[in-house]
């Protein structure tokens, strides 16, 4: 008899588990039901029939005609823009994602510890850029006049003698991106982590206390950090995809396409393509490639995650 097999059960068990589950949880169901039909028509079934797409030529007027490998042959021999996107959306990941994530948990972790009224409000604060349209206080800042907010600041210190074009010049644009996608990127990752906070057992730190820990930050890695995997996976996945998919805040601040394609990821160029040019099938091959990026990238973080997950 095989012992590794004692207290599993087969797979007709578990089918009849997870229907018993169901039933038990159908008043559930029944909310989720509209979120998922929305999600299926709107997300999944796009995200399935872009992937035969890529290997057409598709004008959305015409059938789509299959080329096979000839749109991604175009995109890394041919097409030296995407390949610029490249680079910037690689720059924009290294900054947005680790440090974002850095910052979402270390304002998460600060607000926890203040009075619950304070916890609510500085939560509204740092989560209100990520729901409102921020471009037009951002272009006020950032104005190439010398009326610009961050420009006049700078010639009263006497640190620069005229105005610099932060949202032309293409030595500032990719930067001044940066800067905007940070600050409104504390979003749902954000509220995952404050939730993860709330939730954690105080009786823990109670017995870490017992068992030697002497500080906040050691309790921050040996109890804080392991009670949140759930939250930290979430925020990290989060955290991923603005990263990879930023576009949306370039094109609203320093214009599409930006000065000498500085800010140009490669969602801006999938976004060409698809709403601009209307070559769907070369569009779907970028957001293909997009895609197995962001695929390998979650693969990584669930790894380096994982030990917290059990």
């Amino acid at each position: 008899m095989d012992t590794a097999a004692i207290g599993r059960r087969t797979k007709k068990e578990q089918r009849r588990l997870t229907l018993i589950s169901m039933k038990q949880n159908k008043a559930a169901y029944v909310m989720m039901l509209p979120f998922m039909l929305f999600f299926i028509v709107f997300t999944i079934v796009p995200v399935v029939m872009s992937l035969p797409m890529g290997f057409t030529d598709f004008n959305m007027v015409q059938f789509p005609k299959y080329i096979g490998l000839s749109n991604f042959t175009t995109l890394f021999l041919a097409d030296k823009i995407f390949i610029e996107s490249i680079r910037v959306t690689l720059v924009f990941a290294i900054f947005t994602g680790p440090i974002s994530y850095i910052l979402c948990f270390l304002l998460a972790w600060l607000i926890n510890e203040l009075h619950p009224k304070l916890r609510t409000i500085f939560t509204l604060i740092f989560y209100a850029p990520s729901m409102a349209n921020v471009y037009t206080v951002w272009k006020l800042i950032f104005s190439g006049d010398s009326h610009g907010y961050l420009n006049s600041f700078l010639l009263d210190l006497g640190l620069i003698t005229s105005p610099i074009q932060w949202l032309t010049d293409g030595s500032y644009v990719l930067g001044v991106t940066i800067v905007v996608q940070m600050w409104i990127s504390l979003g749902a990752g954000f509220l995952a982590l404050r939730a993860g906070f709330q939730n954690i057992d105080r009786s823990q730190y109670e017995a870490g206390a017992i068992e030697g820990i002497k500080n906040r930050w050691q309790e921050l890695i040996y109890i804080t950090i392991p009670s949140m995997g759930p939250q930290l996976m979430f925020a990290a996945v989060m955290q991923i995809v603005s990263s990879f998919t930023a576009g949306t805040v370039s094109q609203n601040l320093v214009g599409f396409p930006s000065t000498d394609y500085k800010a140009h990821t490669i969602m801006s160029h999938a976004y060409d393509y698809g709403w601009v040019r209307y070559e769907m099938g070369y569009a779907s091959a970028i957001c293909m490639i997009l895609f197995i990026a962001m695929y390998f990238m979650n693969k990584l973080i669930s790894k380096l995650l994982s030990k917290y997950m059990d």
